[in-house]
């Protein structure tokens, strides 16, 4: 393989992440609508390959198998809470926000860990933190005019969709240790379609009819942001360190913007354009930080033959990354 494949390859899903907000703001379904289709269109696509491996899912201990479907539960609450934040709010702040989710995997680490926190991570963290405080607050009300008043409420349930984002992400390193990417992935996604689907009835939104426009939308966010994006990133793990990968997914904020700029007329505002530059500065440090040590971690532990801690760690580094079909979310 040619040695710049990886990284081509991890620019082409970054761009194929970054058109998932466009495609939601295309859509006119209701928000929890295209997060079941996204999800269950998804998870049938999936299938075909994690039947090879559904019996490891069968021996997984219950402890491990009801992690798995909290997981699925958190996953579904990350993808309602954010899809309807871009009714609300614009696709700048929106994604930046949702984006931010490393900053709570780092500090649940810290905490559940007791780990000591390095200062260049802290202030990389701190630096983030403001940038998300300005793009939240400030940045609604520069937005509020144009989004009917009410931006701020889109800009919390973005910060929401990064939390239920973040334990996903925690939830996930744990039983990925021992569980294959392709069966998990299609667990997690056919629990969270389940979730959706019964808010659905409950609140009798209808399943459909929806035109065809809408149906090859739902199909286009399977498709290219979640298959063409979030595999693609977790086959990149493979070839190039996770640090890299981590900082890599830092440019969704900047290809969406641009999208929503060039395809929506959505121009970003300067107060989200300097919250942005602070939230992914700080960003930039915190997880170059965390992946360095990872692949030191990493590294020490294969020198010593012990293949467990790796697992844990590479998603530690990659915390960046929305956990997806082919070796994450």
């Amino acid at each position: 393989m040619h040695p710049l494949a990886p990284l081509l390859a991890l620019a082409g899903a970054v761009l194929a992440i970054s058109f998932s907000s466009v495609l939601i703001r295309y859509s006119q379904a209701p928000s929890a609508v295209i997060a079941f289709y996204r999800m269950a269109l998804t998870t049938l696509l999936l299938l075909p390959w994690a039947r090879r491996d559904a019996g490891r899912v069968r021996r997984l201990p219950p402890r491990l198998l009801w992690a798995s479907v909290l997981s699925g539960v958190l996953l579904a609450g990350h993808f309602l809470t954010w899809i309807a934040s871009l009714r609300y709010t614009s696709v700048t702040a929106s994604v930046l926000l949702v984006t931010s989710h490393p900053l709570y995997v780092m500090a649940a680490d810290a905490w559940l860990l007791r780990e000591r926190v390095p200062a260049r991570r802290l202030l990389g963290a701190l630096l983030a933190l403001t940038g998300v405080a300005v793009v939240t607050f400030a940045g609604a009300g520069a937005g509020d005019l144009a989004a009917g008043g009410t931006a701020l409420y889109g800009n919390f349930l973005a910060v929401a969709g990064s939390w239920f984002f973040a334990g996903y992400i925690l939830i996930g390193r744990r039983v990925r240790q021992v569980l294959p990417v392709m069966p998990y992935t299609t667990l997690v996604y056919g629990v969270a379609s389940l979730v959706i689907a019964a808010g659905l009835a409950l609140t009798g939104t209808p399943f459909g009819p929806y035109p065809w426009r809408e149906m090859l939308l739902f199909v286009a966010l399977a498709v290219v942001p979640t298959l063409g994006g979030h595999t693609v990133l977790n086959w990149a793990l493979e070839w190039v360190p996770a640090s890299v990968v981590s900082v890599s997914i830092l440019g969704e904020p900047v290809g969406a913007s641009l999208l929503a700029w060039l395809l929506l007329g959505e121009a970003p505002s300067g107060v989200e354009l300097a919250g942005g530059a602070l939230t992914l500065a700080g960003l930039f440090v915190a997880t170059q930080t965390a992946g360095r040590e990872t692949e030191r971690l990493r590294g020490a532990a294969g020198a010593a033959g012990t293949a467990g801690s790796a697992g844990a760690g590479a998603a530690a580094g990659a915390a960046a990354v929305e956990p997806g079909p082919g070796k994450r979310l």
